[in-house]
């Protein structure tokens, strides 16, 4: 009879065609069971749902084993995308809560300065908060919270370094800014971004949390992936403004959160610079870049519209003071409190 070290012997021989790794190795042997009637069963668990590979990957498992084993009766039982464990596992996020992506699709609709002022409402409401800068080329989270001049350091947790991540108004903070100088050009191939990516994420001792906020670079591209591979993301945030050219791109950007094998729930759309008031016409409202065409495109596509932001000349100041608008009582601060409540419910009802 063969043994249940013998079977994982055998799957370690046994790769899946697009990580290249061993089923062992890449953790989708989750268990062998040997049942009572002589039968193995064996469960595969894949992350994506609907992986392209999981069938052939199952089937040549089987006949591995039945090579091995002539004549045993082995099944096989696939699990895929809500069905597997969350890859959760290294040390810095696995006391983490959630997960949300905040993301765009189009360059220059603030939404980084959207994902600071939601870091800062949640942490107003008691939860324990970080942020995590992904927007590689454009690293904006130091500025905003005042911490560019944050030197990074290591902690040994289990014989293993951490970075330690700044800390903002009771924020935690990590981004690829804290690396690079001010006017330096990150000039990045896909790839090398990708791995600092991940280096960043495994590697930051986050500590208990119970909302990381990851603000994305826009587009869909590498590092975009790799982080929904990397992580198990609760929900993501959309952030565009009104004008048609904005919501096009969006809209492909939310479309790869839908992906078949992606599956990332859509929390909500935001429509940032919804319009804008002058402080001597307070009651006047100038749609400068269209009106409503966030809260149109969010009904097309059948997602919620959590709120508009109007132009606030505070929200730039603060932002380029390095104190998030968010942080104080003022014309702006209500409207991210609206859109964080909103998000708080849809997460934790």
């Amino acid at each position: 009879m063969i043994t249940r070290e013998e079977i994982v012997e055998i799957l370690k021989g046994v790769t899946h065609p697009e990580t290249g790794k061993n089923l062992i190795e890449d953790g989708i042997a989750q268990s062998v069971e040997f049942t009572d009637e002589g039968k193995i069963v064996l469960t595969l668990s894949f992350r994506r749902k609907r992986d392209p590979f999981a069938r052939s990957v199952a089937t040549r498992a089987k006949l591995a084993i039945e090579a091995a084993a002539e004549g045993a009766d082995v099944e096989v039982v696939v699990k895929e995308g809500e069905d597997a464990p969350k890859p959760r596992q290294h040390e810095g996020t696995k006391d983490i809560k959630h997960i949300v992506a905040i993301a765009s699709g189009k360059g220059g609709v603030g939404k980084s300065t959207v994902t600071a002022n939601i870091a800062v409402e949640l942490s107003k409401l008691g939860y324990k908060v970080g942020v995590l800068d992904a927007d590689i080329y454009g690293p904006s989270q130091p500025k905003l919270f005042g911490v560019e001049d944050y030197a990074p350091w290591a902690e040994k947790v289990d014989g293993l370094d951490y970075i330690v991540p700044a800390e903002s108004s009771g924020i935690k903070i990590n981004s690829i800014g804290f690396y690079i100088g001010a006017s330096d050009a990150l000039v990045w191939r896909g790839p090398m971004a990708t791995n600092a990516l991940k280096q960043l994420i495994n590697q930051t001792l986050w500590g208990v949390l119970d909302f990381l906020l990851i603000d994305l670079p826009p587009g869909t591209g590498d590092v975009q992936i790799s982080l929904t591979e990397a992580l198990s993301i609760d929900g993501a945030l959309i952030v565009s403004t009104p004008q048609q050219v904005a919501t096009a791109d969006v809209v492909r950007g939310m479309k790869m959160f839908m992906a078949e094998g992606i599956n990332i729930p859509i929390l909500g759309v935001v429509e940032n610079m919804a319009w804008f008031s002058p402080a001597e016409l307070p009651n006047n409202r100038y749609y400068i870049f269209g009106r409503g065409g966030a809260r149109i495109m969010a009904e097309n596509e059948g997602v919620d519209f959590l709120g508009e932001i109007p132009i606030i000349q505070a929200i730039a100041e603060n932002s380029d003071s390095g104190t998030p608008v968010a942080l104080d009582q003022n014309e702006a601060e209500p409207y991210y409190a609206a859109i964080c409540r909103k998000v708080v419910e849809k997460l934790t009802k």
